[in-house]
């Protein structure tokens, strides 16, 4: 009796799988027959297959922090996706939420949540968002005053002065840096 996981292969292709197989795009998976090997050759021959999968994966690195630039990046993509949804109507309030959860999620997946200007401490996800929904308003009263409720932009408009007379923080660039 074969055991039931072993399952009988055609090492030749009939003609109507050959062009069964020119129909899904695998016509050159195949493109000859190899009647000579047998069933511990094949196996032999199949195993460094079942193993390179394993061997290609990248080492896991440990994340480089997100730099001044990408956070520049990232502020401007989430200013942006603000400014395309409310010209689609999307409630200012909706819109920075989703923006700020979209920077939130980048940083947390391509930085481990490190930011370079923050220091060496990975940030929590809810500190992220909220960092993430500030930089996406900033960026969004930059780029698309006219799209931000007045209020906000008031507000913004108060704190970066008060900032600028303490010699805070600069405010995200509106274009990109020139290089």
């Amino acid at each position: 009796m074969k055991s039931a996981w072993r399952v009988r292969v055609p090492l030749c292709p009939t003609p109507t799988d050959r062009t069964r197989l020119r129909a899904a795009g695998l016509g050159l998976l195949l493109p000859f027959c190899v009647p000579f090997l047998n069933g511990r050759l094949r196996a032999l021959l199949a195993a460094p297959l079942v193993l390179l999968p394993l061997l290609v994966q990248p080492a896991v690195a440990q994340a480089a922090p997100a730099s001044e630039a990408d956070m520049g990046l990232y502020t401007r993509i989430g200013a942006i996706n603000v400014c395309i949804a409310r010209s689609a109507g999307i409630e200012f309030d909706k819109a920075v939420a989703i923006a700020g959860e979209t920077i939130a999620q980048v940083i947390q997946g391509q930085h481990g949540g490190v930011i370079q200007q923050v220091g060496a401490k990975a940030l929590t996800i809810e500190e992220l968002r909220k960092g993430s929904i500030n930089s996406a308003v900033l960026g969004a009263v930059q780029i698309c005053p006219k799209e931000v409720p007045a209020d906000v932009t008031k507000k913004v408009n108060d704190l970066l002065k008060a900032k600028g007379a303490a010699g805070g923080a600069k405010a995200p660039a509106a274009a990109p840096a020139a290089n």
